[in-house]
């Protein structure tokens, strides 16, 4: 990948800014005329359909390709990380055109580690109250550049806004293909008729009879989602013990590799 204006150093694959020990680079690069053009670049990629990004402190950190773990398979997406958020897309054409532009706020970001298996090498849980889904990066190295850029660009936030971290983060999806029965009823095989579905809460693949019901997530959506049938129990009692059954299949089956977000429409494959 290209340098940029030579403030940025290729490593790996990404692309970060050279004195990574210097607390002051990101304040003397927030005003610089470089900083504007990288950013006005970045905007011109994704068209008049994305959201302007040029805002008075927001500095151009880094870029790269990453493999985000989608519902229906892996897919390269082009990563954009600002010292406030994170901006990602699909790759059109590689420096020159994206578009489904996503914008996450790193104030509400937590990331983890996630371990190899397979295929799937170098990865990370990106985990907001919104979204959450993995990513993975080419090399180890381009994992490590990744997790600490990220992580310093959350702590400063919160420390200059002294707000503590959420608590709070959306389930990550079990991805279709580790799904062909429904993982609640356990009986309804999947078909091209019979379709999958998500439930908002808990990321599992449900049956339609298992996710009947609507639920006001407010940190997801500002209209009800499809919950499934133990998750709506537990949202109307006012339970708020941990769902055991949800959370240990994730993460003793999984320990979180192979879970993945998608967007709000069940039939969408990213």
């Amino acid at each position: 990948m290209c340098h940029l204006c030579g403030l940025f150093t290729r490593r790996s694959g990404l692309e970060v800014e050279l004195p990574s020990g210097e607390v002051k680079m990101v304040d003397r690069l927030a005003n610089s005329e470089a900083n504007s053009k990288r950013i006005a670049m970045v905007e011109s990629c994704f068209g008049a359909a994305g959201q302007p990004l040029a805002i008075p402190g927001r500095v151009l950190i880094g870029e790269g390709v990453l493999t985000k773990l989608c519902r229906k398979k892996p897919k390269a997406r082009q990563f954009f990380l600002f010292n406030d958020i994170l901006v990602y897309g699909n790759i059109v054409i590689q420096k020159k055109k994206y578009n489904k532009q996503h914008i996450i706020p790193l104030e509400s970001v937590t990331i983890d580690t996630v371990p190899d298996e397979g295929d799937l090498r170098n990865g990370w849980l990106i985990k907001t109250p919104t979204k959450s889904f993995a990513v993975y990066a080419a090399t180890g190295t381009e994992k490590c550049e990744w997790m600490n850029h990220i992580g310093k660009c959350v702590r400063d936030l919160l420390q200059k806004s002294g707000k503590s971290p959420t608590g709070e983060h959306a389930a990550v999806w079990v991805p279709d293909s580790e799904a062909p029965i429904c993982m609640r009823c356990e009986k309804v095989k999947f078909t091209p008729v019979i379709r999958r579905h998500h439930c908002r809460k808990c990321g599992y693949v449900v049956c339609g009879p298992c996710s009947e019901k609507k639920y006001l997530i407010p940190s997801q959506s500002s209209k009800p989602v499809r919950v499934c049938e133990y998750c709506y129990s537990q949202l109307t009692s006012g339970s708020h013990a941990p769902r055991s059954d949800s959370n240990n299949w994730a993460e003793s089956r999984y320990n979180n590799n192979h879970l993945s977000d998608d967007e709000d429409e069940d039939d969408s494959s990213d």
